[in-house]
């Protein structure tokens, strides 16, 4: 029996969204305040995805300004696929409001945003027999108005559809027609440890809907289910005529009130049909894969040399692409990062990253910061919350931002020429080989993690190639349990006084 293993796209990659064209399956996620914005992934079997692409990847489509709020930008898109064209709707937050795009390829180009007239988030899209669109959203509630999908303008007035059961935040809907019935799909209870997802249906729209009697249809809510925040998701029928349900979930992990530190990521779960009514679930961490054939693609490289003439796919950065900052062709093999602010603690500093994808892993690149410049490796969650080692004055020295607070954690000095950089993330409760603890009962001693997801060591490689470590930090810091908003780690590269040039960089499983 083939298995396959959740989350079907780990790190940070909220609310997804699913669509199928013949045998090809198509997700599209949040990004929020990262560019290019919103990735487009590819699936021949539900179960191994690619990255082929943005739906918004140009000034045109997205250009937030450096003041936009850490995890304002793009929220939930819906992707879907009618009439020969791929359609996205979603929300800029603290930009263009809800907007819609098409492409006739999902791997892009993709037009220029049309704005649609409707408060509110999450907005969805869906086709009557006749042609007829509909755009629900959510609103102080869920609602739905008929619009023109090609100019965006409303065709009536917004009317109330269905808000779920009463839990708060009712948000993500998704209307789907499927045999006789529309059905509304919707998450609530807020998108941490209470999320849920519940169901209703009508013959016709705008309803009334009648609810499912034993809505949440799914949740984790108060369990000890691995994955938590269950929730925004999204139904497929696959080829075979089964069906499937693409949706994020958290992975927390430490003592109470446990922490993720990945983000909410997308994972799958099969769909029952009773009495008829979607039922979706269970969801595990390894599970019967889907009567499909498995089509497992190559994972995403580990390590890049920069020696392509531009940025893989994988790459983001924060609010607007610069390339007048972040240049690949001003020194041959090296990715040159330019500063833009003296700090990642300013919205505005330039920062290339990676998601972090696997929960024990490694971070590494080679700095070459000379003169004035001041740059190095980082991991971050958002401006008030990041760990980074860094080069600048013969020196490499690991810092910590945490809420108000920033700290030089230690600093030593170095030769003159590139320096390796390094921060590992280790899950795990052991500690530190120089520490002994006799009873085990016993509070650790002063300064070391207790209780959080995961350690992060922050420091350098010598010559030899041995782990010089300048710091030990508890990972909790860097979880939206203690920031707050809606994103997950990324690990990438920073340059925040003059210039620093980067050979390589390598994110690895540990």
């Amino acid at each position: 029996m083939a298995f396959f293993d959740n989350p079907v796209i780990p790190g940070f990659s909220p609310d997804p969204s699913i669509c199928r064209v013949g045998d090809d399956y198509y997700v599209a996620t949040s990004s929020f305040e990262y560019v290019p914005g919103v990735p487009i992934r590819h699936s021949r079997d539900l179960a191994n995805w690619r990255l082929i692409g943005h739906a918004f990847d140009r000034p045109s489509q997205l250009d937030l300004p450096d003041t936009a709020p850490a995890s304002t930008g793009v929220y939930a898109p819906t992707l879907r696929h009618h009439d020969g064209l791929f359609w996205l709707i979603t929300t800029v937050v603290a930009g263009a409001g809800n907007v819609l795009v098409t492409a006739e390829d999902p791997a892009g180009p993709w037009s220029d945003p049309v704005p649609v007239g409707v408060p509110g988030i999450d907005p969805d899209l869906a086709w009557e027999e006749d042609g007829t669109c509909w755009c629900v959203f959510s609103a102080g509630g869920i609602r739905g108005v008929r619009i023109d999908p090609k100019s965006g303008q409303l065709l009536g007035e917004p009317v109330p559809m269905w808000s779920g059961s009463g839990l708060q935040y009712p948000e993500g809907p998704h209307l789907y027609r499927i045999g006789d019935w529309w059905y509304l799909l919707l998450s609530e209870g807020g998108t941490e440890r209470g999320h849920a997802l519940s169901v209703a249906r009508a013959r016709t729209l705008p309803g009334p809907f009648e609810p499912h009697p034993a809505n949440p249809v799914l949740s984790h809510r108060s369990t000890g289910h691995p994955v938590q925040s269950t929730g925004h998701g999204d139904l497929v029928q696959a080829g075979d005529g089964t069906w499937w349900m693409v949706l994020l979930g958290t992975r927390p992990r430490g003592d109470t009130p446990m922490y993720h530190g990945m983000g909410r990521e997308t994972f799958l779960a099969p769909v029952r049909w009773e009495d008829g009514w979607p039922l979706p679930g269970p969801l595990e961490l390894r599970a019967e894969a889907p009567a499909l054939t498995p089509h497992p693609w190559p994972r995403e490289p580990d390590r890049d040399d920069f020696d392509s003439p531009a940025l893989a796919p994988c790459w983001v950065s924060l609010r607007r692409n610069d390339p007048e900052a972040t240049r690949l062709d001003e020194r041959p093999g090296h990715l040159v990062l330019h500063a833009r602010a003296d700090s990642l603690d300013t919205p505005g500093a330039l920062f290339v990253g990676r998601r972090q994808r696997d929960p024990d892993c490694t971070a590494r690149t080679l700095a070459d910061v000379t003169g004035d410049g001041r740059g190095g490796l980082a991991v971050r969650l958002d401006e008030a919350h990041h760990y980074e080692v860094e080069v600048a004055d013969g020196a490499v020295r690991a810092v910590a931002r945490i809420g108000p607070l920033r700290q030089v954690m230690a600093q030593r000095s170095v030769p003159d020429g590139p320096v390796t950089l390094r921060i590992d993330v280790t899950t795990t409760d052991v500690l530190p080989p120089s520490v002994t603890v006799r009873d085990p009962k016993a509070a650790p001693p002063s300064g070391l993690r207790a209780g959080g997801p995961d350690t992060l060591r922050l420091g350098y490689e010598t010559d030899g190639g041995r782990f010089e470590i300048l710091a030990e930090l508890d990972g909790r810091y860097l979880t939206t349990e203690v920031a707050g908003g809606f994103t997950g780690r990324v690990f990438g590269m920073y340059a925040t006084r003059g210039s620093a040039a980067f050979d390589w960089f390598e994110l690895r499983p540990a």
